[in-house]
């Protein structure tokens, strides 16, 4: 049993609500351990915590237009892998055409995240239609492979030797954010049974173990199942029906939005839902120290109201260790928002472990990025 030193107390000038009712000119900056649901502390500062002039060094945030990576791929092993640690490899798969052979990840779990396009996924399990927005879990060891009906892209988040599993919503209950029922999982429907018939003389699967391919070749289908029964499948569940948690009287952290934890990592969704309402509540995320923390946010659709100059299909990194926040023009807006809810739709990766950077990213990255939070010069 973990026993934190605590002991919440108010020194100087300070709300005793977090994240409201801020003395006024102040910014308030949040310390906390374990991702904020361990212990923690409000700073309220007379400057922006993040208007530096100079940022080096390799804590520096990053983002990357994934939108310009290397054009599509007949397989998602030759996807390119932009950020990866021990626990978690993120892929970005831009597939332009039908696969021609089946592939299988023995080395974890995959989540699909389709940014945009359609098609068909074929499985072990049956067949599902997928669509721009979805999640698909993929359990280890699984053989699928996708018939594209419009171009694609794809977010691809694996498990690394560990298994997708649903947050404990607490409180809540388990019906919070998306009911389980919510869950598609595949049919051995007509679609299915059809792709059976597809006897091309030989079918290859991929096979990816240690981020070595082995190759197996079938003289038949081996998405042959006639029937299957059991307590594990592929499922899908797109953010349009993730119904978010609101409060008007305070902004929620990030990780009240989680959607799937795997270890040491976790995957949290944002969508669409009312601004805040009470005129002493925070607006716009507070600032805080990314401790214990990578914080990975892939931007998938709507306006981002608290980033400025990131559009669909960007992927930010900050790395633990440092403060951040909305941008300045964002700020502008921290008490007083235009209009009554936000409208953007984002995947974030908090990863317990540094991320390594892929030399693909590195191609792809805005350098100036870490300069948009400077002050803006006079005039």
């Amino acid at each position: 049993m973990k026993r934190r030193i605590s002991f919440p107390r108010v020194e100087g000038t300070a709300s005793r609500q977090a994240h409201a009712d801020m003395p006024e000119g102040t910014y308030e900056r949040e310390i906390s351990k374990e991702g904020f649901f361990g212990p923690a502390s409000m700073f309220h500062h007379k400057h922006p915590p993040t208007g530096w002039v100079e940022f080096e060094g390799p804590l520096r945030p990053h983002a990357f237009d994934l939108n310009r990576l290397p054009s599509a791929n007949a397989s998602p092993w030759a996807a390119a892998e932009v950020l990866r640690n021990a626990n978690v490899r993120v892929r970005f798969w831009s597939a332009a055409a039908s696969m021609d052979h089946l592939v299988r990840n023995a080395d974890g779990d995959d989540l699909l995240f389709v940014h945009t396009g359609a098609g068909e996924f074929f499985c072990d399990y049956g067949h599902l239609s997928i669509r721009a927005g979805d999640y698909v879990v993929v359990p280890r060891g699984t053989m699928w492979r996708v018939e594209v009906r419009e171009p694609m892209s794809v977010l691809m988040i694996e498990a690394v030797n560990s298994s997708y599993e649903l947050p404990d919503k607490g409180l809540l209950g388990g019906h919070a954010i998306f009911d389980p029922a919510m869950l598609d999982t595949p049919t051995l429907d007509a679609a299915f049974v059809a792709q059976q018939a597809d006897d091309r003389g030989a079918w290859q699967v991929r096979i990816k173990r240690n981020q070595a391919i082995s190759t197996v070749t079938y003289p038949f289908n081996p998405l042959d199942a006639i029937g299957w029964h059991g307590d594990l499948s592929v499922a899908r569940i797109n953010v349009k029906d993730i119904r978010p948690i609101a409060s008007h009287r305070y902004h929620l952290p990030p990780s009240a939005h989680t959607t799937f934890v795997a270890q040491r990592f976790v995957v949290c969704t944002f969508t669409p839902r009312p601004f805040e309402t009470d005129p002493g509540a925070l607006k716009v995320p507070f600032f805080h120290n990314n401790d214990d923390y990578d914080e990975v946010i892939f931007y998938h659709a709507g306006n981002f109201f608290s980033r400025d100059n990131i559009g669909p299909g960007m992927m930010t990194l900050h790395p633990c260790g440092f403060t951040h926040g909305p941008h300045p023009k964002a700020l502008k807006n921290m008490l007083v928002q235009s209009k009554p809810a936000t409208d953007e739709y984002a995947v974030m990766i908090d990863t317990r472990d540094g991320l390594e950077i892929t030399d693909a990213a590195q191609q792809v990255e805005w350098e100036g990025y870490v300069d948009s939070w400077k002050p803006k010069e006079p005039g």
